[in-house]
């Protein structure tokens, strides 16, 4: 499924890391966020037309900051971006789930509310 998804997007989304011809995410979100953009395009929640726009804007923006920054950081970040202009979710809502994802422990990525917690 990542290999036909990635091959729709060399059209419109350029510069996708990859090695061997096979796409390559250094981190397990990484793989994630690229997941998601590709299910809410399937879904139609925009095109990825709509998401290399933002995308584009995204790395404009980064490149005038310091720091290093990965192509899934922009990624993400194009992402967050087009999905509060368009009102899906409230800037306010990811940087409070942000917040609590960065305060759970190494391994920790799931939700406790339907089990106990038990060790990792």
């Amino acid at each position: 499924m990542t290999a036909e998804i990635a091959g729709t997007l060399d059209d419109t989304v350029t510069g996708l890391p990859r090695a061997n011809g096979e796409l390559v995410f250094e981190q397990p979100w990484e793989s994630r966020a690229f997941g998601i953009a590709a299910a809410l395009a399937d879904q139609g929640l925009f095109s990825w037309k709509d998401f290399q726009g933002s995308l584009i804007a995204e790395v404009a923006r980064r490149d005038g900051e310091p720091g290093e920054y990965s192509y899934y950081d922009r990624w993400l970040g194009a992402l967050e971006e087009l999905l509060t202009e368009r009102g899906v979710v409230a800037a306010d809502d990811i940087d409070a789930r942000a917040d609590v994802l960065c305060h759970r422990p190494p391994g920790h990525d799931h939700r406790d509310e339907d089990h106990g917690h038990h060790a990792h």
